[in-house]
């Protein structure tokens, strides 16, 4: 699981963020005054997965397996997550590293 950071200023500008990221498919997680946190699930690259699964049927059930381990990995692992914020700094008082919106999207994007 990835977590990618933006930064807001205020809450009406979360939520603009909120929208644009909802208009690419990313579904809000959880939500308060001071934080969204979204994610896009991926479902694996459907070339890949329709290669795996006629290797599956002319060579062996073994693809079937692999094509299932990739699923497994993108679905739970690979799906990006993005953390909206008004905080500018951690936890632990370190200062929070932001993403741009054109990262989030390249990697909430990207083929694997």
């Amino acid at each position: 699981m990835q977590l990618l950071i933006l930064g807001a200023d205020n809450s009406k500008e979360m939520e603009e963020i909120s929208m644009e990221l909802s208009a690419e498919k990313f579904k809000t997680i959880e939500g308060n005054e001071n934080f969204i946190l979204m994610r896009k699930r991926r479902y694996g690259n459907l070339l890949i997965q329709g290669v795996c699964l006629l290797l599956a049927l002319m060579v062996s059930a073994l693809f079937l397996f692999i094509n299932l381990a990739y699923f497994t990995y993108s679905y739970l692992w690979a799906s990006p997550h993005v953390l909206i914020t008004t905080e500018k700094v951690g936890e632990n008082g370190e200062k929070l590293e932001f993403n741009s919106m054109e990262e989030v999207l390249e990697k909430a994007n990207a083929i694997l």
